[in-house]
Parts: C-alpha cells; sequence; structure tokens
C-alpha cells in the first residue's frame, strides 16, 4: 500500500469536549463497542448452552481440525484494530462506513443470537497435537464459550473491512489482493480450528449483504446498476 497518497486527518485539535463538533464526531461510532461488549457479556451470561440450537453440517464433518489456521483467526483481531486505527487517521468517510457497517451487523447478530440461540459442539475433546498453536487455541476455547455463533462476526467483520478497502481509491492493487486472501483466509478459519460452523459461515453472508446495502446501496450499488442499464 501506498501511505503517500493517503492525507493524514488533523486530531491537533481534539479535546473530548468537542467531541461533538464536526470535524471529530465521527469518532463517536466507537461507542457502538461499548454497546456489543455490553450485549456480549449479556448473551454468554444469560443464555445457557442447553438453550441453544446446535449448528452442525455434513461440511463441519469433513473438515479436520488445523492448527494452522489459528494464525489467520487471531489476525481478525489485528485486522479490525488496524483498520479502524488506519481509516480513523487517514480516511474518515472509509472509517465511519466501515463502523456503521459493524454496528449493524453487531445489532442484527445479537437479536439473532437472543431470539434463536446457537451453539456449535465441533470442538476437539483433546488437542490432537502438542505445540503451540494447539496450546494457543485451548486457550481461546477456555475463554469464549462455544454460544452466541449463527451468524459468525468473525466472517461478516472479515468481509466488511474487505469491502472497504476494496473500495479505497488509494490502496494499492496488490494491497487490495492482500486483503481479498487474508479476509477469505480468516473465514475459513473460524472452520477449520472448530470455533464456527460452516452453517455460521454460511449465514454471515445474507448479514454482510444486508450490511453492504445499508452503507453503500444509495451512493454506490444504485448508480453503477443505473450505467448498467443506461
Amino acid at each position: 500500500m501506498d501511505d503517500k497518497r493517503f492525507t493524514r486527518v488533523d486530531y491537533s485539535g481534539f479535546r473530548l469536549s468537542r467531541l461533538t463538533d464536526p470535524r471529530f464526531s465521527h469518532l463517536l461510532l466507537l461507542l457502538g463497542w461499548v454497546g456489543y461488549m455490553v450485549l456480549y457479556l449479556l448473551t454468554e451470561n444469560l443464555i445457557t448452552p442447553e438453550r441453544c440450537h446446535p449448528m452442525r453440517c455434513w461440511l463441519d464433518d469433513v473438515t479436520p481440525f488445523c492448527e494452522w489456521f489459528a494464525i489467520p483467526y487471531c489476525l481478525w483481531f489485528l485486522l479490525i484494530i488496524g483498520s479502524l486505527l488506519f481509516f480513523m487517521l487517514y480516511d474518515v468517510d472509509s472509517f465511519r462506513r466501515l463502523s456503521v457497517y459493524i454496528i449493524i451487523t453487531q445489532v442484527v447478530a445479537m437479536a439473532v443470537y437472543v431470539i434463536y440461540p446457537s451453539r456449535q459442539d465441533l470442538r476437539p475433546a483433546v488437542m490432537p497435537r502438542d505445540n503451540p498453536l494447539c496450546m494457543l487455541m485451548a486457550f481461546i476455547y477456555s475463554v469464549d464459550t462455544p454460544t452466541g455463533v449463527c451468524p459468525s462476526l468473525h466472517v461478516a467483520y472479515s468481509l466488511g473491512i474487505m469491502s472497504v478497502w476494496l473500495r479505497s481509491r488509494d490502496a494499492s492493487k496488490g494491497f487490495k489482493v492482500f486483503m481479498v486472501v487474508l479476509a477469505i483466509s480468516i473465514c475459513l478459519s473460524t472452520a477449520f480450528v472448530k470455533q464456527h460452523s460452516f452453517v455460521d459461515i454460511f449465514a454471515a453472508l445474507p448479514l454482510s449483504l444486508l450490511a453492504e446495502t445499508l452503507v453503500y446501496g444509495r451512493d454506490w450499488w444504485l448508480p453503477r446498476i443505473k450505467r448498467r442499464l443506461s
């Protein structure tokens, strides 16, 4: 990526008292993460596994556990933080769009988790190998319950971030290819480390499409459709 194409946003005059100033009001969208964490903790603690519907399909049964996918799985966290931070510093419009996309997927997914609680029973009872990546996944299993899995936010966020980068006029083609590969790897990793069923992955696709339509429909898809039809 050629960072020289991007212009750094001036935050030199930022103060908390100026958070509602038009220059800085986009930062208020970060509060969406506070709401998400509250809802996450509530759903994790109030919805028991016994109330959840197990998610499983034949693809899960033929997909082996592969600890190497722990790498892209964990890169998801850096992808979110890095992308939001970069856009916050260099591309406010992309920051807004990505933040709204994330909030939409958060709200819809949490509603689904409450209305139709889900879980997955795919995790290996014993790690098949003794190595650092298996130890990492064992730790993740210990702190992350297998409930509230469908649709997968791991997948939805990855697709949304990829979409924003692909629309960036300043990101290089090589970087865009890298983002596509990374996003696809992260989506697949959720199944290979047995954190999600393929059902959760497929369910994230219409959720992503909904967020895409709400965020970009009016000023992205419609003009292109009209040009195609004219």
